[in-house]
């Protein structure tokens, strides 16, 4: 579904991601894992468009989508649940949720909004309230039912569980289980090390912008060395 070809991301002059390849199939949970400064929101900001590759490809469902800007990949059915969750607090939740509706077709969008409360029903029982009197939990859940409404295929999930409460990591860490189970392909971007292994099927490990590691979550488990070296994390 997703392919990063020899991706090299730059901030100016500043060489950010160098050499990035990897691939994700359709339906699979992969995850993006390193330490702060590794890579990995520009790695997701580079598949967004936000902050688009100098070098190498990125291709969808075997197109590619490299020059595309932000609302054209948007329009591909690659969302973006974005670090901080990042929720219009003025707005309430069900505003946020048909803002979200904006530039792409949903015939019925009565019916979205349901399957959105049907999969949150925190967020129905409190779809009139504003987003800024949530807590940090709910803002986060918002922002992946948000990236959920329509025709999402890839899900591009960076940091969802930075700042929040264990009994809300756990929360999150369902929702991520229950979207895979739909179908909906998943690229997760996490430093929570122990949450990342439980939910997806293979990592990448950055470092300086590089792919030090690749394995299933059995391999990166059973490696000591890479878990301390590049994560600071025993298993």
């Amino acid at each position: 579904m997703l392919e990063l070809k020899e991706i090299h991301t730059y901030y100016g002059p500043s060489h950010v991601l160098h050499g990035i390849s990897l691939f994700l199939a359709k339906g699979e949970a992969i995850s993006v894992m390193g330490r702060n400064g590794a890579g990995k929101t520009t790695l997701m900001r580079t598949i967004m468009g936000l902050t688009p590759a100098r070098n190498g490809q990125v291709l969808f469902a075997g197109s590619e989508i490299t020059r595309f800007r932000p609302h054209e990949i948007f329009a591909q059915g690659i969302r973006l649940v974005p670090q901080g969750r990042r929720v219009f607090a003025k707005l309430t939740i069900e505003e946020n949720l048909c803002l979200a509706m904006v530039g792409i077709r949903v015939p019925d969008p009565a019916k979205e909004l349901q399957k959105v409360y049907d999969r949150f029903p925190i967020l129905g029982e409190r779809r009139k309230q504003r987003a800024r009197g949530l807590s940090g939990g709910e803002r986060q859940m918002l922002a992946i039912a948000r990236a959920l409404v329509g025709n999402a295929a890839l899900l591009l999930m960076d940091e969802p569980t930075e700042g929040l409460a264990p009994l809300v990591v756990r929360e999150v860490h369902n929702s991520i289980l229950k979207i895979k189970s739909e179908g909906v392909t998943v690229l997760l971007a996490e430093q929570n090390t122990k949450m990342a292994l439980s939910v997806c099927d293979r990592h990448y490990i950055l470092e300086k912008g590089e792919i030090r590691f690749t394995g299933t979550t059995e391999a990166i488990s059973q490696n000591g060395e890479v878990m301390m070296q590049y994560l600071g994390v025993s298993i």
